[in-house]
């Protein structure tokens, strides 16, 4: 296991290589020679590589930077929804490489893990074969995970399940199992539209609503994994939820906006159709859309102004309606602001469910990266 010392510096390389040895010693408040004592290792082990110097544009010197070693291994992310597996392989920033998914014969854990293999397996070796190596695999999913274990998954109907260990043995590398909202919050970190930025709120449209946050550069962690915003009010003539709330923020996931769609169509219609019919000005569609765009901007108002965050990530497989009324949903959010408070910077996500699967990557990324043994005798 790593100091932290150690940590903090394969992390920042992570993130921010290449970087120069003077702006990693000046981010990590770390002395030269403290930080030649701490790169070493890394470079012996073959986490890290020296890239030749370069010029530094500012005062023209010559500068080393260091980054992560490109041959330092593949990770696997899997997105598990109630009937299907969104699977990714990426390079050590959660770069995508390959992706592909499959449909889930069977919901029980040992039906689940055996179909994750097998996707993972086919992935890696249409990716690179033997010469690559899976060095990490993340898997997230929607519910309560705790300490790797889900505690309970509605979509798949599991309470108590380790699906860790199956799919440790199944693959034969380590395993990390995560909240799938924690799990895209960490990639949007690390390496995606909210890289750089130490504080943040992540919302994600879809199944369901979610809602993460980093605060101070660290993923904020609730006893569920992440906490749940469906159900605060958005609307007040809104639909009426599930559980009987009128015009909550249940109202924009996938499931609410077809139902209404249908119904006020007179027929059924795939997100497919509504997307479409939105694109081309449908009227009823757009009376639709446009009432959910303001419960959006209306719930980014209010958890920006709750968290202090002014900055907003917005993902999930649900977002695609955004842009056709994003003139409305930036008006809506200006709207419910103190004309005083800071402007909301909002930054979109639209790559769907590979962003799910991405972030499930990044924690096996983060996994790995923790995990890192430079004690051990590093490689001939």
């Amino acid at each position: 296991m790593l100091t932290a010392s150690e940590s903090a510096l394969a992390r920042a390389v992570l993130v921010h290589g290449p970087i120069a040895r003077s702006a990693l010693a000046a981010r990590l408040a770390l002395s030269p020679a403290s930080l030649t004592r701490l790169v070493r290792p890394f470079l012996d082990h073959g986490v890290f590589v020296e890239y030749p110097h370069v010029t530094d544009g500012l005062v023209g010197r010559p500068v080393t930077p260091l980054d992560v070693a490109p041959g330092w291994g593949r990770f696997a992310g899997v997105k598990l929804t109630g009937d299907r597996a969104y699977a990714v392989v990426t390079d050590a920033r959660a770069e995508v490489l390959a992706d592909s998914e499959r449909a889930l014969h069977g919901t029980d854990p040992e039906s689940v893990s055996r179909t994750v293999a097998e996707l993972i397996g086919d992935l890696v070796s249409s990716e690179g074969g033997q010469s690559t190596v899976l060095r990490a695999v993340g898997v997230s999913l929607g519910g309560t995970v705790r300490a790797g274990r889900v505690e309970f998954a509605p979509f798949l109907g599991w309470e108590g399940v380790d699906l860790a260990a199956p799919l440790q043995a199944d693959i034969g590398v380590p395993v990390t199992v995560e909240n799938d909202v924690i799990a895209l919050t960490e990639a949007e970190h690390w390496f995606g539209r909210a890289r750089g930025i130490p504080g943040f709120s992540l919302i994600t449209i879809g199944a369901g609503v979610g809602h993460g946050l980093v605060i101070d550069d660290r993923v904020v962690r609730t006893a569920a994994g992440a906490d749940h915003i469906g159900h605060v009010p958005v609307a007040p003539s809104g639909p009426v939820c599930a559980r009987g709330h009128r015009g909550c923020a249940q109202m924009l996931t996938t499931a609410s906006i077809l139902a209404e769609c249908t119904r006020d169509l007179g027929r059924p219609v795939t997100p497919e159709d509504v997307l479409s019919l939105a694109r081309r000005g449908d009227r009823t569609v757009a009376r639709i859309v446009a009432r959910n765009a303001v419960a959006l901007g209306r719930l980014i108002a209010l958890v920006a102004g709750l968290t202090q965050q002014s900055v907003v990530v917005l993902a999930g497989e649900g977002i695609d309606l955004v842009a056709v009324a994003e003139e409305r949903l930036r008006e809506t959010i200006a709207q419910a602001r103190e004309p005083r408070a800071d402007p909301i910077e909002v930054h979109i996500d639209d790559s769907g469910f590979p962003a799910w699967a991405r972030g499930a990557a990044a924690v096996a990324v983060q996994a790995a990266v923790d995990g890192i043994d430079l004690t051990a005798s590093p490689a001939p």
